[in-house]
Parts: structure tokens; C-alpha cells; sequence
């Protein structure tokens, strides 16, 4: 018989903190029923209001606080309460750097089932703020006015907002210029309940090292009104703007982009360095959003691939070949995989950009990929895997325990799925040697991991 829930719908009691979800709420319990609570702080105790029960846990608010984390801090965003962007601006730098921590811990012990393993201190910024070199804007008609900004906490609607605190300045410039156009010559935003309007979202990106800088336009309709005020505008004022790009989005749909995309002025691309590896960066190219914190995940994954310039290496999911290029500079040979085409294609072009001539890159599933390679006789010394948020396909662990590589670099970005492929894999005989969290995203509750694994022989 199920325990009774002790707490009901409106009901104000006193609870003490005790944990935080990954997505940033405060945990408590009442009588070893969880109550998910958001704003609250391990060590926090306050009183609250039951908002929702259901068999297993339950929602609240907090009405007041009894006792205040050391951790705690005034959130600096005047959006903050409302915003859905940041999760934990309300917390220390420090705090943020050691609860990412405890959440990898955590997630190897309680998923992955790996007790002891030595976690690092999380890698942090000097300066947390305006490290984003990519914002991308929903446009809509809201409450009879022209809104523009992130998305509520937990919702549809939009938070109208004229900077963004953890946005490179100059793209947050950017945008806002966009936006003020769009109001002065009239250009209707997108209305998603009835399908219509022009303007759905508004993105601009900055190469850090170049200070280029790309604006895309995502339209429902195929023209852009107003296009050439919009250029004139935009590039008069901001010269660094070297590409102006309009993709069409004619679904009904929460994805950003449609199929059609389409230089209005300038380059298709522009140019961005990690290190001493120049990129070439389209509208709809995937390039990390944080460029300091980026150079030291993948330094790191250089670190643990232990190159001497004579290891065979395979990066799977391997983007437009970031990672790749990274290491094809210290190793023998370099094999990537992508299973989107478009992004191959970019790895094409920034291996030539490069005048790297030591990496192959195939368009695929990298389960199917990768043993078509072992078929041909590519034995590697080292595997790389950048998986998506979902993780490793089963078949591609499999994979890669039968290829048995001296090593495994696991770039992770998604604590729980990375647990459970290290799981698999130390089950298929490779050893957790060592664990670095990277925050790459900070005043959000994501980190990033770089996993050394090695073959027990």
C-alpha cells in the first residue's frame, strides 16, 4: 500500500533545502515526500506554499525565508525573475562552480553506479557575464505591441527585454538595433496561434578572436520587408557586420529554423579561431556559445587523448570539426563523423582553411559509420565522442568497446546520459581515470565534462 502524501494543495509548511535539480530548483522533503521548489538553496530553510501534489513529489512556492545560504546572492538581471534564459544568477560564482560539481558527482554514483571516482573542481571564468557569442531572439505580437526577448520560466510568452547581461555587448547591440528597425518601418512580428506575421526570430553571432559579426533574419515569409533599410541601417552603424542572412520558416513549428536559408549582404560566413584553428561559421552552423570556455574543454580533450603524433583517432559526432582539427594537429590521422551533411561540408572547407591534410571526415551515423571503418581496417588508438544531449547510441558504445582503443575521450554535456554510457563502458572493460567539469554556461545549472577512459589490458 503507497504511503499517504502529507502535504495537500495550499498548505503552508517549514522546510529545510537539501539538494538542487539540474534545473536549477531547490529540493526538500516533508516527511520523505520531495517537494520541488524553486529559488531555494541547500542549507536554506523556509516556509512555503504547496502549489501542486502528485504520487511521488510535488511543487511549492516560497512565501518567506528562515535561514539564508552563504551562497546566495542579488541576481544582477532586472529580467531575472521572469526570464527563462538563467537559471541561478541568485547564486555565487563559487556556489555555481561547486554545485556543478556535486551534480556530476552525484549523477556517477546515483546513475552510473561509480563510487569513488575522483571528480575535479569545476573549471570556471574569471568574469561570468557577457560570454555568449550567439543570441537568437523570438519576435511576437504580444498583448497588442511588438515584444521582444527570451521566453517566461515555464512558458509560451515573452519577457520584453532591451539587453541581455550574459550576452556579448556588441551582439546585444545588435539585436536591439534589428528590433527598433523592424518597429520604425512597421515589419509585423510572428503571431504562432494564427500563423501569420513576418519576423519570427532575430540572431546575431560574433567570432571572439575576429570580432566579425553575423545578423540572421528568420521570416515565415519568403520576402523580408524592408530589407534594404534593414542593411543600410545595420551596416552603417556597425561595421564589423561582414554577413546579413535571412532563413524561411513557413511551419508551425518551435524549431528556429526553416529549410531555405540566403545571404542578403555580405559573406555566407564568418571567421572564428579556437586556439590556432580557424573556423568558417555559417547561419546554421553549431559553434560553442562560450569561446573562453571552449578552448579549455577542448584543450583539456586534447590534454587526455595524450597525442603523440602517432595515434589513429576517430571523433565521433564530430560538429564541423572542431574537436577534429584540434586534434589532428598532434595526431597521425584524424576520422570524423557527422550525421548532419551540412555540417560535414564545413568540415570540409575548414580543413582546407587550415591546410590540414591528416583528417577524413563521412556524413552518417556514427553507429553505422564506425564500424564500416573497423571493417576496413582502421584500428584507433584513441575514440572521441561529443554526444548530443541524449548521449551514446547503444550500438555505438558497443562499437567502441569491440574496437578497443587504448583510449576514450567522453565530451559530455549532459551529466545523467553520461553516467550511464560510462556505466556501459566500464562494464565492456575501460577504466574511469579522470573527471573535469567545465562550466560552460554559467548562471544556468549546464556543465560540460571531459572523461578520460582507458582499456584495462
Amino acid at each position: 500500500m503507497a504511503e499517504p502524501i502529507p502535504v495537500t494543495r495550499n498548505d503552508q509548511v517549514e522546510v529545510t533545502f537539501t539538494d538542487l535539480t539540474q534545473g536549477g530548483s531547490g529540493v526538500a522533503k516533508i516527511e520523505g515526500y520531495t517537494l520541488f521548489i524553486p529559488g531555494g538553496l541547500p542549507g536554506e530553510k523556509a516556509k512555503v506554499q504547496v502549489l501542486k501534489t502528485k504520487k511521488g513529489y510535488g511543487y511549492a512556492r516560497i512565501l518567506e525565508f528562515t535561514q539564508i545560504s552563504k551562497d546566495r546572492v542579488d541576481a544582477p538581471c532586472p529580467f531575472y525573475d521572469e526570464c527563462g534564459g538563467c537559471h541561478i544568477q541568485h547564486i555565487s560564482a563559487a556556489g555555481q562552480l561547486a554545485y556543478k560539481r556535486d551534480i556530476v558527482k552525484n549523477a556517477l554514483e546515483r546513475i552510473g553506479g561509480l563510487i569513488g571516482i575522483p571528480v575535479s573542481e569545476t573549471l570556471g571564468m574569471d568574469d561570468p557575464w557577457r560570454y555568449r557569442n550567439k543570441i537568437q531572439v523570438p519576435v511576437a505580437w504580444q498583448n497588442g505591441h511588438f515584444a521582444f526577448g527570451f521566453y517566461k520560466k515555464r512558458s509560451h510568452d515573452i519577457v520584453d527585454m532591451d539587453h541581455c547581461i550574459i550576452t556579448d555587448p556588441v551582439i546585444d547591440e545588435v539585436v536591439q538595433k534589428a528590433r527598433r528597425i523592424a518597429e520604425e518601418k512597421g515589419v509585423t512580428p510572428y503571431d504562432e496561434v494564427h500563423n501569420r506575421g513576418v519576423l519570427r526570430h532575430i540572431m546575431a553571432r560574433i567570432g571572439s578572436k575576429t570580432g566579425e559579426v553575423m545578423v540572421v533574419f528568420v521570416t515565415r515569409t519568403a520576402d523580408l520587408p524592408f530589407r534594404k533599410a534593414f542593411i543600410k541601417e545595420l551596416t552603417e552603424t556597425y561595421p564589423q557586420i561582414k554577413s546579413i542572412v535571412q532563413n524561411v520558416n513557413t511551419k508551425r513549428t518551435n524549431a528556429i529554423f526553416g529549410d531555405e536559408t540566403k545571404t542578403l549582404w555580405g559573406r555566407d560566413v564568418i571567421y572564428d579561431q579556437i586556439g590556432d584553428v580557424t573556423f568558417s561559421i555559417s547561419a546554421r552552423s553549431f559553434f560553442q556559445v562560450n569561446p573562453v570556455q571552449t578552448e579549455m574543454l577542448y584543450g583539456k580533450a586534447l590534454e587526455y587523448a595524450q597525442l603523440t603524433g602517432e595515434e589513429t583517432v576517430i571523433d565521433a559526432y564530430c560538429g564541423i570539426g572542431t574537436i577534429s582539427l584540434f586534434l589532428a594537429r598532434k595526431a597521425k590521422q584524424v576520422y570524423g563523423v557527422e550525421i548532419v551533411p551540412e555540417a560535414i561540408e564545413d568540415a570540409r572547407k575548414n580543413t582546407e582553411l587550415n591546410k590540414i591534410t591528416n583528417a577524413h571526415f563521412e556524413a552518417g551515423k556514427a553507429e553505422d559509420v564506425i564500424p564500416k571503418w573497423r571493417d576496413e581496417g582502421i584500428k584507433p588508438d584513441v575514440i572521441v565522442v561529443d554526444p548530443p544531449r541524449k548521449g551514446c547510441e547503444a550500438s555505438l558504445i558497443n562499437t567502441m568497446i569491440a574496437m578497443k582503443p587504448k583510449r576514450i575521450v567522453y565530451v559530455s554535456c549532459n551529466p545523467s546520459t553520461l553516467a550511464r554510457d560510462l556505466k556501459l563502458l566500464v562494464a565492456g572493460g575501460f577504466e574511469v581515470k579522470k573527471v573535469q567539469p567545465v562550466d560552460m554556461f554559467p548562471q544556468t545549472m549546464h556543465v560540460e565534462c571531459v572523461v578520460l577512459m582507458s582499456r584495462i589490458v
